[in-house]
């Protein structure tokens, strides 16, 4: 097959070539609405040429508001074809997010998808053209259909090159305001041209939408990948649904964040314990048997690469799923540089690091050990923010990530903290926290984590409990915590061991801004709201404080 070069170029192509083959499958009310490539393409084109009836010229900023869906993709494509800059928003923000990006952006439309609430959300939109999926629910002054029915296909589509900048992405970030992320066309195609190279898929393969697209990782390795390989997409209708939906999706690829890995094993464990799982499947027929079950159930039984990103996943649990013949392979890359990065991969890797640098991609270590990265994939800077993006590149031009690491004997990276994550105790000794809640979360009854300690003698483990850990007793829920820190605490510099673990009242949501979209604690968020009480639960008589 001819190599494909940029997105549009990448798109037009499956629609000229497969046109009736199944773009989009989107579930409405528990029936999938598919559209075909070449359904999808009429609709792009029109609303394409709907942004110019509007008066949105080539080179102007298009925001795009939705959770992932159908017309999440074909926006951003009608985005591109128009000649257009797509700003995508995340699905969650509030109104003034909201606003605080679209005026920042400089974006002279908005176009506005699947929403969980949109009411709460509108007050954001400032006076610029805004159009709504009625699909959806969404009522705006201008509507998609009505675009789609008013409008002739565009008679000049753009041609999309290299050097033309294609989106800036604001980051969701642990920390601070979101910072627009400058990417080119060119950062794009030769990332998903390189995933081409080196991930082994069927042609036309089945992917599953679930993590926000406005997130890099998944606009790259699922929005990005299905144009290039001219795949078929289906998005679950609601959270509720989401199991069943991806169940009877069975993607031939599949991408987690570290929760959602641990989710899975939380729902097998719930219907077979640990003590039944590990008899049945050491059983030989019977064993195999059991692991399909199980992989068909998840909807992984026909995903020939498993992948987690966006915050390190403990080995254990990676272990624990190839128990059950599901390889998780740890990718590494950031929104700054269109994650081109570092990546595992099936039959390469090895648990504990986050793989070689991929194709096109040179890695070093700084004097403060520093993980610096370059490629041609880097993005062109900070919309607006000169300082802040000479700050993220060294001298020689490579990208500052902000994670701390190590290159082994075989030239494998691993992750051993983040330089803002550190914090000092009250003795003056700087601890990374990372590795130590990874050896905590290896306890089922544990959900998250939160290692803190900034003005206290010791670092204090704040914890929220499994589905798992709810279901125990408190003796035996304390008793588990207990034996767990008794475990790692001997491994341990004297200043890193932990005093303390505290069992928080309230989740860590995205819902109530102590997540990222990403299901990635924001630790400076909940440092925030519980630091005052550092020193009454270090002082406490018991080793298990509860909130």
């Amino acid at each position: 097959m001819e190599k494909l070069t940029s997105p549009l170029g990448a798109f037009n192509h499956w629609a000229s070539h497969n046109p009736d083959r199944i773009f989009l499958r989107q579930p409405i009310n528990r029936n999938f609405v598919e559209y075909a490539y070449k359904d999808a393409a009429d609709q792009i084109s029109k609303i394409a040429q709907g942004l110019h009836s509007l008066g949105i010229q080539k080179g102007d900023h298009v925001a795009l508001l939705s959770k992932n869906c159908a017309h999440w993709m074909m926006a951003d494509l009608a985005i591109m074809m128009a000649g257009c800059i797509s700003v995508p928003i995340y699905p969650t923000l509030g109104a003034d997010s909201i606003n605080q990006i679209l005026v920042h952006s400089e974006s002279k439309a908005v176009i506005i998808g699947k929403l969980d609430d949109y009411s709460k959300q509108k007050d954001g939109i400032p006076n610029i053209p805004a159009i709504g999926v009625e699909l959806y629910d969404i009522n705006e002054r201008y509507s998609w259909e009505d675009l789609v029915k008013s409008n002739a296909p565009i008679e000049n589509p753009h041609e999309q090159t290299h050097e033309e900048l294609m989106t800036i992405m604001y980051t969701s970030g642990t920390t601070g305001t979101p910072k627009g992320v400058m990417h080119t066309v060119g950062s794009f195609d030769q990332l998903i041209n390189t995933a081409i190279d080196v991930i082994s898929l069927p042609s036309s393969p089945q992917y599953f939408s679930y993590l926000p697209m406005t997130h890099i990782a998944e606009r790259a390795g699922i929005e990005m990948s299905a144009i290039y390989r001219g795949a078929t997409v289906s998005f679950p209708e609601s959270l509720d649904t989401f199991a069943e939906d991806l169940s009877s999706v069975q993607p031939d690829t599949f991408f987690g964040v570290p929760r959602i890995w641990q989710k899975f094993q939380e729902k097998i464990l719930e219907k077979m314990p640990q003590k039944k799982l590990d008899r049945l499947t050491s059983l030989p027929i019977i064993g195999g048997l059991v692991k399909k079950k199980i992989k068909k159930a998840l909807g992984l039984s026909n995903s020939k690469a498993n992948f987690s990103g966006a915050a390190p996943i403990a080995v254990s649990l990676k272990e624990w799923f190839l128990k059950l013949d599901v390889e998780i392979c740890q990718a590494y890359g950031m929104t700054e540089d269109c994650i081109l990065s570092h990546f595992n991969l099936p039959n390469q890797n090895k648990f504990g690091t986050v793989g070689k640098p991929l194709p096109g991609v040179t890695a070093k270590l700084s004097e403060e050990e520093e993980i610096l990265i370059k490629s041609n994939c880097l993005m062109k800077g900070y919309y607006k923010e000169p300082e802040k993006t000479a700050d993220m590149f060294t001298e020689d031009g490579f990208l500052r990530t902000g994670d701390i690491g190590e290159f082994d004997h075989d030239g494998y990276l691993k992750i051993t903290g983040r330089v803002k994550d550190q914090f000092k105790t009250d003795k003056g000794k700087y601890i990374s926290p990372a590795p130590i809640e990874l050896e905590m979360l290896k306890n089922n009854d544990i959900d998250q984590i939160c290692i803190v300690g900034t003005g206290i003698p010791q670092p204090i483990a704040l914890i929220i409990p499994s589905e798992i850990g709810k279901g125990k007793s408190k003796a035996d829920f304390d008793k588990s915590i207990e034996a767990t820190m008794s475990a790692i605490n001997p491994s341990l510099e004297k200043h890193e061991k932990l005093s303390k673990a505290v069992v928080m009242k309230e989740e860590w949501t995205v819902d109530n801004g102590l997540m990222t979209p990403t299901l990635k604690v924001k630790r400076n968020r909940v440092e925030g709201i519980h630091m005052e009480m550092y020193p009454t639960w270090f002082e406490s008589t018991d080793t298990v404080v509860y909130e």
